[in-house]
């Protein structure tokens, strides 16, 4: 089963559709006209546990670090993997442990994820 089509991203005020471009048995991805803004969403089974993906890119186009004539295609992606084993978790167990995880990460104007991407620890 997948998730509605088209999802939607808002970045920087700016909110994207994004129509899905493909569905498989464990996965759906969903892109944007201009391909820049990627999201991937799947499961996957194996070993007695579940690992479960979103997974969202993107790309923009800037100066190459080594050549000042030249642009290149620079990407970044934030994803969420929930690990889980196959039984044991109900889904509000893990709805709950989820809320506290992002209720963290939003905390104080989003203090941990600004210290995470200034390298601390």
């Amino acid at each position: 089963m997948s998730l509605a089509d088209p999802q939607s991203i808002t970045i920087a005020a700016v909110t994207t559709s994004l129509p899905r471009i493909s569905v498989g048995d464990e996965e759906s991805t969903y892109a944007s006209s201009d391909g820049q803004i990627v999201m991937r969403v799947s499961h996957e089974h194996g070993k007695g546990r579940v690992r479960r993906l979103v997974r969202v890119d993107t790309s923009k186009i800037g100066p190459d670090v080594f050549r000042d004539d030249l642009n290149v295609e620079k990407t970044a992606g934030i994803y969420v993997v929930i690990d889980q084993p196959e039984d044991g978790f109900t889904p509000a167990d893990l709805l709950a442990f989820w809320t506290g995880f992002k209720t963290q990460l939003a905390a104080s104007s989003d203090a941990i994820i600004v210290k995470l991407l200034g390298g601390e620890n």
